[in-house]
């Protein structure tokens, strides 16, 4: 579908080649994805949340794999590439693939789409504009331009998604107006990660159906709603065509039964809905939302309302009316144990409840819900990223040493999980490990590519090595300081440096 890309801004008379992107190397193109990704994570309406985070990733990994399988994900592509996924608070409905592997969801999308499978049919597109190198071969007739035009166009085109007037300002350059219409994927490109992207959907065991009723969403949208929220639609118009193509392939295949209403699905849709629009006002406006419900309205239904008014109330600071709700949630959600998404709706609730026990400094609750329930058991990560929350205001407490070591595993398998960083450096310093917490805050910024911040802090780390008498197996973390140092330096030259 390419959800407004922000190679797809603007509509052009004419139809550019598609290009082989090969002038275009990988290594260009990571580049160019990693300058532009730098200013995403520096944006206001960037989302770190490790809910919505684990929700999108159970989505994407079954479309990874399916690429690899099929063919479409090479291994160079895998390990040269990013792929990591951006969230943005944004309330536009619009998913976009950049150059190098990054790809960026808004809130929106996730607030409007009525099941996963929509949601991860927007997934297998965007993967598949990737995998098929489109970013690239449209890259190919701009390759005249500088990484800094190009990046500055692409975040303009960013910009005009969430708000057109904003545009410009983002754009560079008088010309800006004739190179939107060459940033575009061509017809050909979209009906080809149309058609890529439908496999890579069925073959993660997707209902096809996804992608057909988000086509008819977006449509409906286009009819009911042309204010600003549906991005794509004024930039890629739904063709009949490709339309009747998704309607075919999906008969091609063997009919899926259709599955009940996802309550998990919908709790995490309420959140995004939630946390894109989260004015006082817009509180308000979620918490009439169980009262305003139908007598048939479905359990699905009834869950996004009272999980969106449990966290619009502890976000207004309600604590009575939290609780009424939350109780209510987990009364709904244990009626419906014969569901398939109970376990998951369970889930969900459970951290809800944690949240809630944080922001109300109800700790003791909140360490007792997200607490192993075996000793030494492994936490998933939304579970762990919220339990360091909460030990960081627990100086002492028993768990915090166990909780230091899954976040130092976790680092060391994902070393770009910046959150993850984050929490480790905060429970580092309550232990006194002042070099480690330093070189854990400059990994942070490292990894949300912010090389002055990290510089700052590995150095800071490098004076506290110098300065004082290291701590049995701290020579080693120096060293580490050390080398990360001059890494981020380099990088910030860089990026200093003179365009080529």
């Amino acid at each position: 579908m390419g959800l407004s890309s922000p190679w797809a801004l603007g509509q052009s008379t004419g139809l550019p080649a598609l290009g082989d992107g090969d002038s275009i190397s990988l290594s260009a193109e990571r580049q160019l994805g990693d300058r532009i990704a730098r200013e995403l994570f520096r944006d206001p309406d960037y989302l770190e949340d490790a809910v919505l985070d684990a929700y999108i990733q159970q989505l994407w990994a079954p479309l990874v794999r399916a690429a690899v399988a099929r063919g479409e994900l090479s291994p160079e592509l895998q390990e040269r590439f990013a792929w990591r996924i951006l969230l943005g608070r944004d309330r536009s409905v619009n998913a976009f693939a950049l150059p190098g592997g990054y790809l960026g969801v808004h809130l929106g999308l996730i607030a409007v789409v009525s099941t996963a499978d929509e949601l991860a049919s927007v997934l297998a597109h965007e993967l598949s504009h990737v995998t098929q190198r489109h970013i690239a071969r449209g890259m190919s007739d701009q390759s005249r331009m500088t990484p800094f035009v190009l990046g500055s166009m692409i975040l303009g085109a960013i910009a005009a998604s969430k708000n057109p007037q904003a545009a410009q300002a983002l754009i560079v350059g008088g010309q800006a107006a004739a190179i939107q219409t060459q940033l575009s994927y061509t017809r050909d490109m979209e009906r080809e990660a149309d058609r890529v992207g439908f496999g890579i959907l069925v073959d993660a065991g997707y209902d096809p159906g996804g992608f057909v009723s988000m086509f008819a969403k977006l449509q409906q949208a286009a009819g009911l709603n042309d204010n600003g929220a549906f991005p794509y639609l004024r930039s890629h118009p739904l063709t009949t065509e490709r339309m009747a193509d998704m309607q075919a392939r999906q008969q091609l295949n063997a009919p899926m039964p259709r599955p009940a209403p996802d309550m998990a699905h919908a709790m995490m849709a309420a959140r995004a809905r939630v946390f894109s629009q989260s004015s006082p006002d817009a509180l308000k406006a979620w918490i009439q939302g169980p009262a305003s419900l139908p007598a048939t309205a479905s359990p699905a239904d009834q869950a996004a309302a009272l999980y969106a008014a449990s966290l619009s109330h502890v976000l207004l600071r309600d604590a009575a009316a939290t609780q009424r709700q939350l109780q209510a949630l987990a009364a709904l959600v244990q009626s419906q144990r014969q569901l398939p998404s109970h376990a998951a709706a369970q889930r969900w609730l459970r951290l809800l409840q944690a949240e809630v026990a944080e922001r109300q400094d109800d700790l003791a609750l909140a360490v007792q819900i997200l607490s192993p329930e075996q000793s030494g058991q492994r936490l998933p990560r939304p579970e762990l990223m919220a339990l360091a929350q909460v030990l960081q205001r627990l100086p002492g407490h028993a768990l915090v040493p166990s909780v230091v070591a899954q976040l130092r595993d976790l680092v060391q398998q994902t070393p770009l999980d910046a959150q993850a960083w984050d929490r480790l450096s905060g429970l580092l310093q309550l232990q006194g490990q002042a070099l480690a917490a330093l070189r854990a805050a400059g990994e942070a910024q490292a990894a949300r590519l912010d090389w002055s911040g990290a510089v700052d802090r590995f150095r800071a780390a490098q004076q506290v090595a110098q300065q004082g008498r290291l701590q049995a197996g701290e020579h080693i973390e120096a060293s580490i300081v050390d080398v990360r140092l001059r890494h981020a330096r380099e990088r910030l030259r860089a990026l200093q440096g003179p365009e080529r």
